[in-house]
This record gives C-alpha cells, structure tokens and sequence, in this order.
C-alpha cells in the first residue's frame, strides 16, 4: 500500500484539521512534539504522510502531486486557482471575504465608478468586479496591512478577509459589501482521486460524518 500525502497549511488550521482527523482515528503523535525540526511526520500504521506548508503553497503541492490531500482556506483556493477537486467543507476557519472601506466610498461602489482597490487577493477582486459587477477598477497588490491604504489615500476601498470586523471598525471602516464566505476545505489531487479513490471517499465520509 503506498502513503497517502497530506499537505496542510501551518498554523491554527493544523491544528484544527489534526483535531478533526483525531476524531476518525487518525493519529499523528511525531507533529505534536512543538520542538521537533522534521518537515515530514509519518503514520507507519495507516500509511499516511503530512507535511505543514504555507497556506498559499498547499494547492500547488496538491495539483503537482506532491501530496494527495490538503487542507486550505477557500481564499487561497480561489485566489491560487489550481487545477485540484475541492471535496469537502470542513466548517472550521469561518470567516467572509469583503469589500471594505470608510462609509462614503459605498457611493462609489453603487455608481461604478472608477476606483483603485487594494488587496493580497488580486485574484479574487477582479473575478468580483469585473465578472460579478461589472464594475472596472484599478486593483493594487498589497502584502501587509491591508486596511491602511484608504487610511492613507492609497485605494478608496479594500478586497480582504474579515473575521470580526474589529479592527475595521478601530480603523474608521466596515463591510461595503460581501464577495464570500470562507472556511478550511479538504482538496484533493486529481490523479489521487482515481487512483486511490477507495481510501479518500473513506476519508471524506468518516469526516463527514464527525463534522457538525
């Protein structure tokens, strides 16, 4: 029998999807060892092998084969747009991908006016204006905090992801408008699917089944 892979993106949602897979007897006790320096924890038992990776690199592991299954949020997916099956929602991670910005600019969203948005997901905010509202923008690529660039007259508005809202409403901003919502999603390659699509409809259905 040979090792099924998984990729999963580090941090928090590691930890959540380990929690989950416990549940369904999936065991991996090497990842939970905080000082260990592996890069690859292996499950002699039930043939499994996981790997932590960053977030926007686990679709790129799992279309290239690298590893059969992984772990993501639903931004990365739709902003990396890898050729892989997404299978499963696993319910955790929830949070909503949003238009931004200060209360004045909703105007400008109404009118289609032209206006420049900043954002880490250029991806995702063209597909929203340009294929859903049919709006045309000047889209600028950010890497850090997102919510300073109407702050500092950057962009009139803001593609990011919201979890509470908190520090837009700190910021003088909120939610214009809503793209979609995001949670953890199970994906997988689509060469594993045909291959080895006995052990992962398993392994979809027995995490179903535990999901609330």
């Amino acid at each position: 029998m040979r090792y099924l892979t998984f990729a999963l993106g580090k941090g928090r949602l590691a930890k959540q999807t380990l929690a989950a897979f416990e549940k369904i007897g999936i065991t991996c006790q090497e990842m939970k060892d905080k000082d260990t320096r592996k890069l690859i924890f292996v499950n002699e038992e039930l043939k499994l092998k996981f790997f932590l990776a960053k977030g926007p690199d686990v679709p790129t592991y799992v279309e290239y084969g690298a590893a059969d299954i992984g772990v993501v949020g639903k931004d990365t997916i739709l902003e990396e747009g890898r050729n892989i099956y997404e299978v499963l929602d696993l319910g955790f991670g929830k949070c909503r991908m949003c238009v931004c910005g200060p209360k004045e600019a909703g105007e400008l969203l109404k009118h289609q006016e032209l206006i420049r948005v900043a954002t880490k997901y250029p991806r995702i905010a063209k597909d929203y204006f340009y294929n859903k509202k049919r709006q045309t923008v000047e889209i600028i690529k950010l890497n850090g905090s997102i919510e300073l660039a109407p702050i500092v007259g950057l962009s009139e508005v803001i593609v990011d992801i919201v979890e509470t809202g908190s520090t837009l409403r700190e910021n003088g901003l909120g939610v214009l408008e809503e793209i979609c919502p995001l949670s953890a999603r199970m994906v997988v390659n689509q060469v594993s699917m045909k291959m080895e699509n006995e052990r992962i409809s398993k392994l979809i259905y027995d995490l179903r089944e535990i999901l609330p």
